[in-house]
């Protein structure tokens, strides 16, 4: 009895554009993420008339908002896709790392757009009496929107692992035995 392997040169995998467009998704939104960080209100722009407090809008606002679009966009395509896999493929062979790495990117998410969604409501203008919350003018920590970017960039990193290992596991050669 011979074993002979399956000639996979022709599934060899491909970058697919959905691929491409998710790790530009998470390179977009790493550099917004870096240009709010610096951009976000400084204490040199808070105003203070005795009583209450002002701040202008920001640049950080915007960055902050298009890195949001680019990083949510990327995650739900990416999960999109990747459960499309799921669903092709036996539910044996749903692997844990998979899984785990599907998790994994979701509580990335879930934090990174807490972080940017914070930051970027920060860095709205914040005006006499109203402030952002409880009438008192808030300013970013440094460091908010820099990570929050790392946090972006894992949490795409995690779906495309997992949609990498989706398709390796569909390019696994098969064996046929001959008499």
């Amino acid at each position: 009895m011979e074993v002979q392997e399956q000639d996979t040169r022709k599934k060899r995998p491909q970058l697919s554009p959905i691929f491409i467009f998710i790790v530009f998704l998470g390179l977009a939104a790493f550099f917004l993420c870096l240009a709010s960080e610096f951009q976000k209100a400084k204490g040199k722009y808070l105003k203070w008339d005795g009583e209450s407090c002002y701040l202008p809008e920001s640049q950080a606002f915007r960055f902050g908002t298009a890195a949001l679009v680019c990083v949510s966009v990327g995650q739900i395509i990416g999960n999109v896709v990747i459960c499309k896999g799921f669903l092709k493929t036996n539910k044996k062979e749903t692997a844990p790392f998979r899984v785990f790495l599907l998790l994994f990117s979701w509580v990335n998410f879930a934090v990174a757009a807490m972080l940017i969604i914070i930051g970027a409501s920060m860095n709205r203008e914040q005006k006499y009496g109203k402030g952002w919350l409880n009438g008192e003018c808030y300013l970013v920590k440094d460091g908010l929107f820099a990570s929050s970017g790392v946090l972006c960039v894992s949490a795409l990193g995690a779906v495309l692992g997992a949609f990498a290992s989706n398709v390796k596991s569909s390019l696994q050669p098969t064996h046929k035995a001959l008499a």
